[in-house]
């Protein structure tokens, strides 16, 4: 007989404001414990320097998390020009001290060719994996490992403000772009180093003005209610699916939600290339109930060929485990 888990079976997502000096995993077991949350997981880390917008997937809403982690990303950022860092931010050694005489218009110039499409190698003080251990490790231990670039998208670079120094500007990127090598790299272009003094994500997706709340604030909300009592905190959960709120959705009937369930696909009734993944509900009632992630196939395993030729399909993809 299998171990029970803690916990509650609670699902949903938080939109936590990471603080500082924080790492991403000590945010997310304080919110785990503070829910009473069997499962959990955050969509993409925030470096313990870094504040700002974390979300945090409890329960089933965990197996949706992914549609995070690929979307893009807006940053605000103070790069403090004249100094170069081993991990281009506050939290690194010193390897570099340069004059720095730089104007607003250099500086503009430069930013501007950072925008579109482009190439980046991730920074040794990333968590990416090699050979099953982070770069840090690797970093940390001076070992320096060959890293391909990788293809990323700036979509826009605003500066804000420029002391002369201090350089604070608004980035929205793709997924995989790291801020801190985009600010070294900048540092090296103006031909003086740079570093990332202050960091901050101010939304994920499409969440720009989604309420955050802060360890703080859930604290507080836990200690005015009664033992084993969550309603306050359930409220500030959103829905389960809504890491995948970008994607297209279809409602089912009762019964073809049944079947969807199960694992057997159902005809798509939506426009959507094959291989797009949909949202997928099933009607109850007078109420639309979501039962998982269908991808958008053309002649599904689970179906006679020759009775659906002129259907396409959505394949169960990642199913809800549902309480009834």
């Amino acid at each position: 007989m299998g171990r029970r888990k803690k916990g509650r079976a609670v699902s949903g997502m938080l939109m936590l404001n990471k603080g500082l000096n924080q790492s991403s995993n000590e945010a997310l077991q304080q919110v785990k414990r503070l829910f009473g949350a069997a499962k959990a997981g955050h969509t993409g880390a925030l470096d313990p320097l870094a504040t700002g917008m974390l979300p945090i997937c409890l329960g089933e809403a965990t197996k949706f998390s992914q549609y995070l982690l690929n979307a893009d990303k807006t940053y605000e950022v103070t790069a403090t020009l004249g100094i170069r860092t081993t991990t281009s931010d506050a939290d690194g050694e010193i390897v570099q001290r340069s004059s720095v005489d730089v104007n607003q218009s250099q500086l503009l110039s430069v930013i501007e060719r950072f925008k579109g499409d482009g190439q980046q190698v991730p920074s040794m003080y990333s968590a990416l994996k090699h050979q099953g251990k982070p770069l840090y490790w690797y970093a940390r231990n001076g070992i320096e490992i060959q890293r391909p670039a990788r293809a990323i998208k700036v979509h826009e670079y605003e500066l804000i403000e420029f002391d002369g120094i201090n350089a604070q500007m608004r980035i929205k990127c793709s997924k995989g772009t790291y801020i801190r090598t985009l600010v070294d790299d900048l540092g090296q272009m103006l031909k003086c180093g740079a570093y990332v003094s202050k960091l901050h994500r101010l939304s994920v997706s499409h969440y720009a003005n989604q309420p955050v709340f802060d360890i703080e604030q859930l604290q507080t909300f836990a200690n005015d209610s009664a033992e084993g009592d969550y309603t306050q905190l359930d409220q500030l959960l959103l829905p389960m699916e809504a890491a995948a709120s970008e994607l297209a959705e279809t409602c089912l009937t009762f019964q073809q939600g049944e079947r969807f369930l199960s694992g057997q696909s159902a005809i798509c009734e939506i426009e959507c290339g094959l291989g797009e993944h949909v949202r997928v509900y099933r009607q109850v009632e007078d109420k639309r109930q979501f039962i998982g992630i269908g991808e958008h196939v053309e002649k599904p395993r689970d179906r006679s060929p020759s009775l659906f030729d002129s259907h396409t399909f959505l394949r169960p993809k990642r199913l809800v485990v549902l309480d009834n």
